[in-house]
């Protein structure tokens, strides 16, 4: 069992600004907490999402106040608190003391393969076609090999476009943030298809999802805001594939399971992440190594990072000594 040794909340800024359709932001806040038993530490990182109308100081209330019922393990956090950032900063931490207590890495800890250097994908943020296409131009030649794109609903065609022109020989992704509610979707991502775009994530609003059941699609559609936890998997069937992002999943712990319910239904598996330091990109990071698509440039985004943060060379993420 363990206790809570500190929680608290910290800015840190983005390098430049990081923007979607819902808008831009110049700096994210995330919570951080700190557990042990007496001999041991753990550490673990959350970023509130914001469509679930979380914020960082309210995360770390839900933290002190669960707390505060006595000591706690990873079976309590998960029963006792809702999935959602401060549940993942507190799972998380679990899992690095654990397995500090146990001698071991937290990988070896969960069953999973020793983690290697993998390629990330590399954001494209919204913005006029010439930029973005500059930024695609950039992130290509620092040796990112696959882009993501962000997209508004308005004009998409347009901004990939620009992008592949940018970097014509990147594989490509897009992220509609739930954008296409009021286009012809399978027009849209035929459309895209020629572009050599892969995947589509959330192209419907959370609560439409059903209006993709009749659309052909050469591409395949990535649930993101409506699949969080396990327990959204059965109604998910119109996907394809699924976003796994910690702070969604509300940690590590339900992260797993979510891939575990995902590759029984036969879908394929991206895991994302929100802005945040490498302390809470590496817990995915393990999740990760196994996936179609890893998406794990929260970090990379940032104007600084931790000591000990995850490296990117070429565009490969590779582990750092900060976790786990």
């Amino acid at each position: 069992m363990a206790e809570l040794i500190a929680v608290g909340v910290e800015r840190w800024p983005v390098a430049g600004s990081f923007v979607i359709s819902r808008g831009a932001k110049t700096h994210v806040d995330v919570v951080t907490c700190i557990v042990g038993d007496g001999l041991h530490r753990g550490r673990g990182e959350g970023t509130p999402i914001y469509y679930k109308g979380e914020d960082a100081e309210g995360c770390a209330e839900a933290i002190r106040a669960f707390a505060a019922r006595g000591p706690f393990d990873r079976a309590s956090v998960n029963a006792g608190m809702t999935a959602g950032a401060a549940r993942n900063a507190l799972d998380c931490a679990l899992w690095e003391l654990e397995a500090q207590a146990g001698g071991q890495p937290v990988w070896a800890l969960a069953g999973l393969a020793e983690p290697v250097a993998m390629a990330t994908a590399f954001t494209i943020s919204l913005g006029e076609p010439d930029v973005m296409e500059a930024a695609a131009l950039r992130a290509a030649a620092a040796g990112y090999g696959l882009l993501k794109c962000k997209l508004t609903g308005e004009g998409d065609l347009a901004r990939v476009g620009a992008v592949r022109r940018g970097a014509p020989d990147v594989r490509l992704i897009v992220d509609a943030n739930e954008s296409w509610g009021d286009l012809d979707i399978a027009a849209e991502a035929a459309a895209l298809a020629a572009l050599g775009v892969e995947l589509v994530e959330q192209p419907v609003p959370r609560g439409q999802d059903e209006r993709l059941y009749d659309v052909v699609s050469p591409i395949p559609f990535c649930a993101d805001e409506s699949c969080q936890t396990a327990a959204d998997l059965d109604r998910l069937g119109m996907y394809q594939a699924i976003n796994i992002k910690l702070d969604k999943a509300g940690g590590l712990t339900e992260a797993l399971r979510l891939a575990e319910g995902a590759r029984v239904r036969g879908q394929v598996i991206m895991v994302g992440c929100m802005l945040g330091t490498s302390l809470g990109i590496a817990p995915a990071f393990l999740a990760a190594q196994d996936v179609r698509w890893v998406d794990l440039d929260g970090a990379l985004l940032l104007a600084e990072d931790r000591e000990g943060a995850l490296v990117a060379e070429q565009g490969l993420l590779r582990p750092g000594s900060l976790w786990g």
